[in-house]
């Protein structure tokens, strides 16, 4: 098999950029690359004549940036030829520097360069091994595409000086080195096996009698309907996969990303593509496919069976709740009339004694006995314990729930830690009696057996066997989100607590992970330190508060309150609301499609899109159909509004190919990357921020299709289930990650993920969000990561301020100080939260995996030092909040950010009534992943345009003031054309280094 070149790039493109200059060099390259220090000088003041010491200067800077001299030793942009001269006090003449370019002299230096410097060429043996060693250990461990690798060599033999070699040798070596760790990979996978290991592999790409799709293609279709015969079908999904009998074997002891890679390609193409591969690659795949399917199945009918006791447990409070309802002029007449019996008794008690029968004589005169006793009993019937009809509920779906409970009960291994240990033990008991009829209370364990079940299950006597079951499962519920019941084959069924770093791993991590989050082994000296930093604000908001119109000291219901008036909006001057209108009449009209093309020229995103199997890719105009099939997701408006039959790179059949192989949330991210670094680069960009704020929110989304993985919540997406898309924005107005979730699922569970998980070079310190995104587990667990966690919060007065100094006085914020801050259950635990802390920083486990187990009440010793750490932090929030304008107009500003950007993205998704018809959650990443990029593309081509304007009204002297310039948006959307049908042009594409020509403010609106 050959892997000539890349993935996605088509050699023209790599041509083009292998050891060659881009168009545009940043500041931080040309400090970094193109400054010469005084041994350089010493060099170049040797050379004689101002255009050879020029020359020689540009070449050595080009060596040093490109590792390789140049045909053409000017071929370089004219910006870094000027800041050469300018270091050397040279003036650029063009004419000897041509003359430079003639001679033989160009020669001479590069020899001088080379031997002075020690640059090798590749052809040296040392060299050449190093680099194969290189790739090849790359090659084996991790699933990279031959572009990566090849970035990875130029990068290696810059740093060891060795001259790159063409760009046809390395890339040769490149497919050689990958195709030999490949075949190996593929050969010592498919001997893993037995025979009838393989035929039982083989026979899934079989297609069965009066069927037309094959075994495996069963196996990779995930479940749809959340019900009982729709979890039994899940259930036998996952026997039918461990049939195939490689569940068993053990992969362990090869590289995580290659397996990843066999897994993804397996779920992913055409069983005829399957068959078509050589016998050690087609068993490889397969094995894999299958040994990690078990996980994935366990998955989905564990996810389903979740659905479904949630929606059991729902539906019976719903119709406890209508019932009331429906019953309430029943219940208004019952109290009515026994309103009038409690009268008539009032009554007597201030008239004289008379004997009962005269008194009851008098009642019944005023409400008959008949409509007493109806009055009685439908008082009892309505208003009885919840708790009560709750059960009398549950009682009413056990047929229900025997539907799915037997398979349940055979496929899937519960295990537990020693909390879960009942609910084990009890459906053990479930499973061994599951074919008797009758079963005595003995014979179960009655550990589980509390509370108003008592009253259904007697310990004596034969087992009621219902209520038992529904005992069982009501429990298994609450230990299933606890995950003191857990399933180990299960990635998102297992116990996060089990990632976390071992023993061993902790001792050799320890003193690395607390230097790098600024964190003391010792629990005293971090408490002192903690104490210090509370100390200090109260103080210091105390002392400023008489200068703070803002804030003011209240008393509410016995206790006091800050009191913060609302921040009034910042005045727009005539400045800035001219200076908008100034750009908006000179932003250039344009489509979407061609919007993409553009920034795709300047970026390269598309090029970040590899194939399914990191195979090699001969195909024209591969971005065009990357950038059809991304305008088509985002805008949801599907492929037929993209295709152009009569070019082939928009046909169909290409954008269908594309979509299935190329898109996914791995490539989309990597994209996503080049536009963030990018858009970073531009000069304005730095006005709105430095990076360093972030904020996340969620954007709802209503899934009209069927599917397991929506959620309901009927304020957001009425009778219908949904799910969040939870994306994360700098203040650079760029989106950095997202997150797919199910149904309204609270944003703080994510918060940390967005941080840690995104992968641009963006590194923010602060993150914004809403009051739902908040708890002082998130406050704790970002204080222990060295963020700082600035949540919007609502009901201010009602938020608690906690103290570490029992005899500290704080003045007037003394009596505000009135919680004490649990500092010996922070030390009692200090080592379990730095081990947590540590786990989180290294991604042995996700933040968001282990805040919804540790989140569940009953709270552990654990969960309760974390939330210790969380009021800390909470506190200095709360008190900078009210203390510093600054820190609340960021929140305020970030917020509002994030808010405009929704409203682009609402305006781009605009198709199907803005519905995500995804049954998948892999489609639903893929389709809001693209949504989140092309939003992206569209405010780095809004920012890129408007630092254009910015500079050609400067050069007009128009005077374009900072203030001004901070409150611009690149969220605009009124000059881009984002609806109707979408024409993608091959020939349109604006040239590199050029831009499209700005709009004469003078012209006529048409």
């Amino acid at each position: 098999m050959s892997r000539a070149i890349t993935a996605s790039e088509d050699s023209t493109a790599l041509l083009a950029r292998y050891g060659r200059y881009p168009p545009i060099l940043t500041a931080e390259q040309l400090h970094r690359y193109f400054r010469f220090d005084d041994h350089d000088r010493a060099v170049l003041a040797q050379k004689k004549g101002k255009h050879n010491r020029l020359g020689y200067a540009l070449q050595l800077a080009t060596v040093r940036f490109l590792g390789t001299f140049l045909t053409d030793p000017l071929d370089m942009p004219g910006a870094a030829i000027q800041y050469v001269a300018q270091q050397l006090d040279l003036t650029v003449n063009p004419a000897k520097l041509e003359r430079y370019r003639t001679r033989e002299t160009r020669w001479d230096h590069r020899h001088d360069i080379q031997a002075r410097w020690g640059y090798r060429d590749f052809s040296e043996i040392p060299a050449f091994f190093d680099l194969t060693r290189f790739l090849s250990a790359r090659a084996r461990l991790m699933a990279e595409p031959p572009s990566r690798l090849l970035d990875l060599s130029t990068a290696r033999l810059v740093e060891r000086r060795v001259l790159l070699p063409g760009v046809t040798t390395l890339t040769r070596l490149i497919a050689r080195i990958q195709h030999r760790a490949d075949e190996r990979l593929w050969r010592d996978l498919a001997a893993l096996p037995s025979e009838v290991q393989v035929a039982a592999l083989e026979t899934l790409l079989d297609v069965p009698p009066r069927s037309s799709v094959s075994r495996l293609d069963r196996l990779r279709k995930a479940p749809l309907s959340v019900s009982a015969p729709g979890l039994v079908g899940a259930l036998k999904r996952v026997e039918t996969v461990r049939r195939v009998g490689v569940t068993t074997l053990d992969l362990s002891g090869f590289p995580e990303q290659r397996l990843n890679t066999l897994f993804r390609i397996g779920m992913g193409v055409k069983a005829q593509a399957l068959r078509r591969m050589n016998r050690s690659r087609r068993i490889a795949t397969l094995l894999v496919t299958v040994h990690r399917l078990e996980g994935q199945a366990l998955d989905d009918a564990l996810t389903l069976f979740e659905s479904l006791l949630t929606d059991l447990f729902n539906r019976i409070e719903r119709k406890e709740d209508g019932m009331r309802q429906d019953h309430l002029p029943s219940l208004e007449e019952a109290a009515r009339r026994s309103n009038q019996l409690t009268l008539a008794f009032l009554e007597s008690l201030g008239q004289p004694p008379q004997d009962f029968p005269t008194f009851a004589a008098q009642v019944l005169a005023l409400v008959p006995q008949e409509q007493l006793q109806a009055a009685a009993d439908t008082v009892q019937a309505l208003t009885r314990p919840r708790s009560e009809t709750r059960l009398e509920g549950l009682l009413s779906r056990y047929s229900y729930v025997q539907q799915f409970l037997p398979a349940l009960l055979r496929t899937v291994n519960f295990e537990g830690s020693a909390a879960g240990g009942p609910s084990l033990a009890a459906l053990q008991a479930l499973r061994r009696l599951e074919r008797r009829s009758q079963v005595m209370a003995t014979e179960v364990p009655l550990t589980l057996v509390k509370g108003d079940w008592v009253k259904l299950i007697s310990r004596k006597g034969p087992l009621n066997r219902p209520a038992y079951t529904l005992c069982v499962l009501d429990h298994l519920h609450l230990a299933l989100k606890r995950r003191d019941v857990f399933v180990s084959a299960s990635p998102k069924f297992n116990d996060p607590r089990l990632r976390l770093l071992s023993d061993q791993a902790w001792t050799a991590l320890k003193a690395e992970v607390c230097r790098s989050l600024d964190l003391d082994p010792d629990p005293q000296v971090m408490l002192a330190r903690l104490s210090a930093q509370l100390d200090e604000r109260y103080r210091l908001v105390d002392a400023r508060l008489p200068q703070n119109a803002a804030v003011s000291l209240a008393e509410e219901e016995g206790r006091t309150v800050l009191v913060l008036q609302e921040d009034e909006a910042l005045p727009e001057p005539p400045s800035l609301r001219h200076l908008r209108e100034l750009v908006a009449r000179r932003m250039p009209r344009l489509d979407l499609p061609d919007l993409l093309l553009e920034v795709h020229c300047w970026t390269g995103f598309a090029h970040a899109f590899t194939h399914l199997s990191e195979a090699r890719t001969r195909v024209e105009h591969l971005d065009v159909s990357v950038c059809a099939v991304l305008l088509a997701e985002a805008c949801n408006v599907g492929l037929d509004a993209v295709v152009q039959a009569e070019t082939e790179a928009l046909g169909r059949g290409r954008l269908s190919w594309v979509d299935q192989h190329y898109l996914r949330a791995e490539t989309i991210a990597s994209a996503n990357a080049r536009l963030v670094e990018f858009q970073a680069t531009i000069p304005t960009v730095a006005a709105w921020g430095d990076g360093q704020v972030a904020s996340v929110d969620g954007l709802r989304f209503r899934v009209p299709v069927k599917t397991i993985y929506a959620g309901q919540n009927p304020k957001y997406f009425g009778v219908r289930s949904g799910v969040t898309y939870v994306n994360f924005i700098s203040d650079q107005y760029s989106g950095f990650h997202g997150i797919v979730v199910p149904g309204t699922l609270r944003d703080s569970l994510f918060a940390l993920d967005g941080m840690i998980e995104q992968n641009t070079v963006l590194r923010p310190q602060q993150l914004v969000s809403d009051t739902a995104a908040s708890s002082y587990m998130v406050f704790g667990l970002f204080r222990l990561l060295g963020y700082q966690f600035s949540p919007e919060l609502a009901d201010l007065r009602e938020r608690t301020y906690a103290r570490m100094n029992r005899e500290a006085n704080y003045g007037k914020l003394n009596a505000l100080a009135t919680s004490q801050v649990g500092t010996a259950l922070i030390a009692n635990h200090w080592d379990d939260l730095l081990r947590l802390a540590g786990s989180l920083m290294t991604r042995t486990v996700r933040a968001s995996d282990l805040l919804k187990v540790i989140g569940v009440k009953p709270k552990s010793a654990l969960t309760r030092a974390l939330e210790q750490v969380g009021r800390i932090a909470s506190t200095l929030h709360l008190l900078s909040y009210h203390d510093d304008p600054l820190y609340r107009r960021t929140i305020g500003t970030q917020r509002n950010r994030q808010e405009a950007r929704h409203r682009l993205a609402r305006a781009v998704f605009q198709g199907r009534h803005g519905e995500l018809r995804q049954h998948y959650v892999a489609g639903m990443e893929d389709q809001l992943g693209a949504l989140g990029l092309v939003v992206n593309a569209i405010i780095l081509w809004n920012a890129r345009y408007l630092d254009l304007i910015l500079n050609q009204l400067r050069a007009e002297g128009v005077e374009v003031r900072d203030e001004d310039v901070q409150r611009l948006s690149p969220l605009k959307f009124e000059h881009i054309h984002l609806g109707g049908r979408y024409h993608f042009s091959l020939t349109s594409q604006m040239p590199v280094g050029q831009f499209r020509r700005l709009r004469d403010p003078d012209e006529v609106e048409s």
